[in-house]
C-alpha cells in the first residue's frame, strides 16, 4: 500500500505541538524548535510512541533537509555509508544543519555498524545531524550514547488518561474525515488495548474501516482486565495450553506491555508473599526480551516460570 493511502503517514503530525506526548517532553522538543540549535539525540521508547514523528517533525518546522534510514531493513554497513556520505557530504539548499534520522537503529550491528556510524557523526559535524530512534537502548553502544542527547518516551500511568483523551478526539477527526461510521466504545477499546502504541491503533482502525464502518474484531476490542484475568486464570490452573494460546492470540501487543500490565495488575492476581519473585521473572524476561530472536517463546518461558514458581488468588 503507499505511503499517501496509509494513515500513520497521511495524517502524521508536522509540527512538534501537534504530537501525542507528555507535556513536558513535548515542551522539551518545543524549546529544541524555538531555540534553533539541534543536537545529534537518540530518542528510546516501545513501538508507536512518535519517535520517528517528532524527529521529523523538528525537521519540518526548522526547515531542514533531512533523510530517514530504516536500520532494520537498511542496516548493511555498506549501504549505511553510501547513504549517509551521498547525502551529508553536500550542502544543505536551506542553508542549515542536514539531518539523518536512522529509525530503529537498535538493529544495526553492534560490533562494525554502530562503530562505523560514530565515524560518521564525527566526520559530518560541521553539517549533519543524527537523530537515532531505539525500542531497546541498551542494544546501542556507549560511543553513540555519548554523542547523543537522550530522550526517554516513556509514559506513565498518570499520563496516560490524559494522551489517550487526546488520541480520542484525534482519531474521531480522522475517522469522520475519512467519512467513517464509528461507535465511541469501540474506539475507546481499541485505545485501551493498545495505548501508548499510537502507530497500532491507527492501523487496527484503518484495517477495520474497509466497509466504510469501524468493524473491529472482538480480540482487537476485548477488555484490557479481563485479558490479564484469562491470562493470571490459566497460570493459576497450571493449564500450559490455555497459556500458551493466551500469548500466540496477544503477539500483537509489544512483549514489553505484556510485562508491564502484569505488573500493573500483580496485587489483583497474585497472593503477596509471591510478589517479589513474579517482579524479579517479569524483569528478568523484559531484559531479555531486548536479545532473543523469538519473542513468543521467550514469553511462554517466562509464563512458565512464573506458573512454577508464583502462587496466583482463587
Amino acid at each position: 500500500m503507499s505511503n499517501e493511502f496509509l494513515w500513520v503517514e497521511k495524517y502524521r503530525p508536522s509540527r512538534v505541538s501537534e504530537t501525542i506526548l507528555p507535556d513536558d517532553l513535548k515542551q522539551t522538543f518545543q524549546n529544541i524548535v524555538d531555540g534553533g540549535e539541534l543536537p545529534n539525540m537518540m530518542f528510546a521508547g516501545t513501538a508507536g510512541t512518535g519517535k520517528t514523528t517528532v524527529a521529523k517533525a523538528i525537521c519540518e518546522e526548522l526547515d531542514l533537509d533531512y533523510i530517514v534510514i530504516n536500520g532494520s531493513e537498511e542496516g548493511n554497513i555498506d549501504t549505511l555509508r553510501g547513504k549517509i556520505k551521498q547525502f551529508a557530504s553536500s550542502v544543505s539548499l536551506s542553508g542549515g544543519y542536514k539531518v539523518v534520522i536512522l529509525d530503529e537503529a537498535d538493529y544495526l550491528n553492534p560490533q562494525s555498524t554502530q562503530p562505523a556510524l560514530r565515524g560518521f557523526i564525527e566526520e559530518f559535524s560541521k553539517n549533519c545531524r543524527f537523530i537515532m530512534t531505539c525500542n531497546f537502548e541498551n542494544r546501542i553502544i556507549e560511543p553513540l550514547h555519548s554523542r547523543c542527547s537522550k530522550f526517554a518516551f516513556s509514559i506513565t500511568k498518570k499520563d496516560l488518561p490524559a494522551l489517550c483523551g487526546g488520541f480520542m478526539v484525534r482519531l474521531k477527526k480522522i475517522l469522520t474525515d475519512e467519512g467513517v461510521e464509528f461507535q465511541e466504545s469501540v474506539l475507546a477499546n481499541v485505545i485501551m488495548k493498545h495505548a501508548p502504541d499510537w502507530r497500532r491503533v491507527l492501523n487496527e482502525c484503518q484495517k477495520s474501516s474497509i466497509s466504510g464502518t469501524l468493524n473491529v474484531s472482538q480480540s482487537a476490542v476485548g477488555d484490557v482486565s479481563d485479558t490479564y484475568t484469562q491470562l493470571f486464570t490459566a497460570i493459576r490452573d497450571k493449564n500450559f495450553k490455555k497459556m500458551r494460546s493466551w500469548v500466540v492470540n496477544n503477539m500483537d501487543l509489544e512483549p514489553a506491555a505484556i510485562y508491564r500490565g502484569m505488573y500493573d495488575r500483580m496485587y489483583d492476581h497474585v497472593a503477596p508473599n509471591s510478589i517479589p519473585q513474579l517482579v524479579l521473572i517479569l524483569a528478568d524476561y523484559q531484559y531479555k526480551n531486548a536479545f532473543v530472536a523469538d519473542h513468543e517463546l521467550n514469553l511462554v518461558a517466562c509464563m512458565t516460570e512464573v506458573m512454577a514458581g508464583v502462587e496466583v488468588k482463587a
